[in-house]
């Protein structure tokens, strides 16, 4: 199964986007940890790619919007950090083999901190910029986040968590993931 930010295509309100994705996210970690051999490899490979695509919009299109609220910077500043953490526990689960009886103590953690930093994009941020944005502008902003998602590198890059580092060092990162993902794929057709 094929897991992409794509299954939450019909949302018109960015807000509401971001949300469905968390829930996705949240229900990926759980067949991860539920799950064993194939299934949850395929499990974890969708996790991570979701949260590839989804923290690499997030980071291009919501945060530099939410930096122009009262208070933002600081808001924005914490939650890069957080996706800074979440990045480098990914890419070292990324190496790892799902089997490896350290896989699934280091996916709690990441779950943990991965869904703790949902919660906090939803009260400090996202509540604010419903609260700030016209109903037309949150739209915008949705078909935004989609434009981003559709070139968006489909693995973790630690230290590249901002827009401008995103439109500099995406495009060719996206090239890469995707052709790790092919030979992946290819891989485990044969």
């Amino acid at each position: 199964m094929q897991t992409t930010p794509a299954n939450t295509g019909k949302t018109e309100d960015v807000i509401d986007l971001l949300r469905a994705q968390h829930g996705r996210i949240r229900d990926l970690f759980d067949q991860v940890m539920h799950s064993s051999g194939d299934e949850r490899k395929h499990a974890f490979h969708d996790l991570m790619k979701l949260l590839a695509i989804h923290e690499t919009a997030e980071e291009e299109i919501i945060h530099p919007v939410a930096r122009r609220l009262p208070g933002g910077d600081g808001i924005v500043d914490d939650r890069l950090a957080e996706e800074r953490a979440a990045k480098e526990l990914l890419s070292e689960l990324d190496g790892m083999d799902t089997d490896d009886p350290r896989f699934l103590k280091t996916v709690d953690r990441l779950r943990m901190d991965v869904l703790t930093h949902a919660r906090a994009e939803e009260r400090y941020e996202f509540d604010r910029l419903k609260d700030q944005f016209s109903p037309t502008q949150l739209k915008g902003f949705a078909a935004a986040v989609r434009a981003a998602e559709a070139i968006a590198p489909t693995r973790p890059h630690p230290g590249v968590e901002s827009a401008k580092k995103n439109m500099v060092m995406g495009p060719m990162a996206s090239v890469i993931d995707h052709v790790r993902d092919m030979i992946r794929d290819a891989r485990g057709k044969s």
